[in-house]
């Protein structure tokens, strides 16, 4: 659907380093996208996503019947970025028993008494399905790198948090999705790229429409105020984890429609590449089939 070019310019090579000045949050103000018209933009948008959601449908049945192997799907982002609309959006056709999401909250007590890792790795998918992640063990080196007071309550051995403790979590990280895709889980990780003017924007119409208000968290502009030193620890994340087996996508949010769509045709098309088959029916099977139909047959 979109042309793997295109999709390529969103995907972060392993060994890149990441600066997120050089990644648009709007691809509709880029050159290329100038030339095509924001309308026409949208509407191909538009085709792209519902195409991508019959697609998908189709897959993930293929992906259940063949049942070798899972797809977990990342999302990570600022607060407004539209992680919940994307997974609603690109989600919807998909049957229901097949996809779980998981969205984590503040640990608790029996999950701080583990590994950084144990509560994500007790949600993982199983063969045949898709397991989402809103927000993921991510956290653990972006809110709490900005945050590190956290780490008091995460009962740690004593020692410095400093660029070796969080190198030591990017590896263990990285060892963690390499063991799930030796063992055939497909790892896709998106990071919705939000600029500052557009979360002020998202906020102010949370706040201004009374259907939108429960959205609304005063802790989101709190942390608004540490914009900077996200981006940083984004950057640092992105670049220390994008690997062959596990890469990270880097996709513009301000127009949702444009992440939304590219977001489908990744999901879509690296399952569909998977070589997926039906089961084949063996002889016995379809002496048994045979005899179901002549005693249906007869009634």
């Amino acid at each position: 659907m979109i042309k793997k070019k295109i999709i390529s310019r969103f995907r972060v090579d392993p060994g890149t380093k990441v600066n997120l000045k050089k990644y648009p949050t709007d691809w509709t103000g880029t050159s290329e996208a100038r030339k095509l018209g924001k309308e026409a933009i949208k509407s191909r948008a538009g085709e792209i996503l519902e195409k991508n959601r019959e697609r998908l449908a189709e897959v993930q049945n293929l992906l259940y019947a063949d049942d070798t192997y899972s797809v977990l799907i990342i999302f990570q982002a600022l607060d407004a970025a539209g992680k919940d609309g994307t997974i609603s959006h690109v989600m919807s056709g998909v049957n229901p028993q097949g996809c779980q999401v998981f969205s984590f909250k503040h640990p608790s007590a029996e999950e701080l008494d583990h590994n950084f890792l144990w509560r994500y790795a007790n949600r993982l998918p199983e063969r045949g399905r898709i397991g989402i992640f809103n927000r993921s063990y991510y956290e653990e080196v972006l809110v709490v790198k900005v945050h590190p007071e956290i780490l008091n309550a995460q009962k740690l051995p004593t020692g410095k948090t400093g660029n070796k403790f969080w190198n030591e979590r990017y590896e263990d990280i990285n060892t963690f999705e390499q063991h799930l895709s030796r063992n055939g889980t497909i790892i896709l990780k998106f990071f919705l790229h939000l600029s500052k003017d557009e979360q002020k924007r998202r906020f102010l119409e949370r706040l201004d429409k009374p259907e939108k208000n429960w959205k609304f968290s005063a802790g989101d502009i709190a942390e608004r105020g540490y914009w900077k030193e996200y981006q940083r620890a984004f950057e640092d994340a992105i670049s220390e984890t994008s690997t062959e087996w596990a890469p990270w996508y880097i996709i513009p949010a301000d127009r949702k429609y444009v992440a939304r769509a590219l977001v489908a045709d990744i999901i879509t098309s690296t399952i569909k590449n998977l070589d997926l088959k039906y089961p084949k029916v063996t002889k016995e099977k379809m002496k048994e089939l045979d005899e179901a139909r002549k005693t249906l047959e007869k009634e």
